[in-house]
């Protein structure tokens, strides 16, 4: 396994520069068949004197296309510079972060966790029809009720039924008993085979499922399975902050996994990603795609490289240990945000590795909340606000969200004494 090491300015910036040289110039190479260019020149001069310490906006507008998996071997070679970066990124996020073994994995930058969320289902269901013989009707998504809206959304776009699994109020972990009986109707109604999503923090509570369960209760029941740990949220925190976690490679069951770049590493937005074991990426092949060298693999087809290399750009400039000293100091603020609530008395959520605190509606007025721009689990009737504790987050940005809270406890404790004395 490669070591994830900090590289200079000046490193990043030739490797960038270099990766760009080695993909085809259309202004100055004879490319003709190509239905693509740089940015159009009258907008956006490639020229300019600040681009050449700019390797991201440079990238931008040289424009590659990094179409198809770059991880499976060929790939369009008028890019091959920029791809490899792609293929480093790829190593780096299942080796170095997700502990899988070196070359064993495949993968692409999509457009977002969304996207990587359906790869890995539309993989699945293929896999199920391919290697099984069944139909869709066989095929169930199974996930908990806090999983995110893109398993609604895969089940819509690939014609699958899903069963939600519900989670206990407080804990925010998938009831065993409850799993165990939905497996059971989904047997009774003909299903055979299930693709389980894990999740690695959700968005709104920042709770993580245990893999595990879902893997005993459907090989007890007999069941074909196969696992993706959605970590759009948690990806890039949580195997830091729990190193011992269960929801990465080093488990058998997970086959695949979505991670989100542009939520903790702050990258451009458009820049999911999605991994998975080598010998699974060709059930998503496009053959009719012939005309792209390396054939396509994606549900989205073109897309920027310059994303690619952003993220790559900024992984590499903080490197394994500065990356782990980011995601302590979040987790330490985040502490300190649940203790002063807990010394309020204010009901909440949180896992302990995670960096998000999910707040009872019944503390939060909707003013308030409005205010700090807390995000609710609906918009209709609200249960829960959620705070996300990111880089800009600072402890002189929670404390007056904490006086607020704290005044709202004071008027209402005053109002209910004065309803209590009449």
């Amino acid at each position: 396994m490669k070591h994830w090491n900090k590289l200079s300015k000046e490193a990043i910036h030739a490797r960038v520069f270099g990766a760009l040289s080695n993909n085809i110039d259309f202004y100055e190479e004879n490319i003709l068949g190509v239905p693509g260019s740089h940015l159009d020149s009258k907008l956006f001069y490639q020229d300019a004197p600040f681009l050449k310490d700019a390797p991201f906006l440079t990238a931008l507008i040289h424009n590659p296309n990094h179409i198809g998996c770059h991880t499976l071997g060929k790939s369009e070679s008028f890019f091959r510079g920029t791809h490899e970066i792609e293929r480093e990124l790829i190593g780096l996020c299942a080796e170095n972060i997700l502990n899988g073994e070196e070359g064993a994995f495949d993968g692409y930058v999509a457009a977002g966790g969304t996207e990587a969320n359906l790869q890995a289902i539309w993989i699945y269901r293929n896999y199920f029809r391919n290697e099984f013989n069944v139909k869709n009707s066989a095929i169930c998504i199974l996930c908990s009720t806090d999983s995110h809206y893109s398993m609604s959304k895969a089940a819509n776009v690939f014609d699958l039924d899903m069963a939600l699994v519900p989670v206990d109020e407080h804990t925010r972990e998938i009831k065993q008993d409850e799993l165990e009986n939905i497996i059971r109707e989904q047997r009774a109604k003909g299903k055979s085979c299930f693709i389980v999503v894990a999740n690695m923090m959700t968005t709104m509570f920042g709770s993580v499922d245990n893999a595990d369960v879902y893997a005993r209760a459907l090989e007890a029941s007999g069941s074909r399975f196969m696992i993706h740990a959605d970590g759009a949220f948690g990806g890039f925190i949580y195997p830091f902050t729990n190193p011992a976690n269960t929801l990465d490679f080093r488990n058998k069951y997970i086959t695949s996994v979505t991670l989100d770049a542009h939520k903790m590493v702050q990258a451009p937005y458009g820049t999911g990603i999605f991994l998975i074991r080598k010998g699974l990426m060709q059930h998503a092949n496009t053959k009719e795609a012939s005309y792209v060298e390396g054939e396509d693999y994606t549900l989205i087809g073109s897309r920027s490289g310059a994303n690619a290399i952003a993220v790559w750009m900024i992984l590499m400039t903080y490197g394994k240990y500065g990356w782990n000293e980011k995601t302590t100091i979040l987790l330490q603020r985040t502490s300190w945000l649940a203790s002063e609530l807990d010394k309020l008395n204010i009901q909440y959520f949180r896992n302990p590795f995670s960096n998000i605190v999910t707040i009872r509606s019944a503390h939060v007025p909707e003013e308030i909340a409005a205010k700090y721009g807390l995000v609710p689990d609906s918009h209709h009737s609200p249960k829960w606000y959620k705070v996300v504790v990111m880089e800009h987050v600072l402890i002189e940005r929670l404390l007056p969200l904490l006086e607020d809270l704290k005044q709202y406890q004071w008027e209402r404790r005053l109002a209910e004494t004065n309803t209590i004395n009449r």
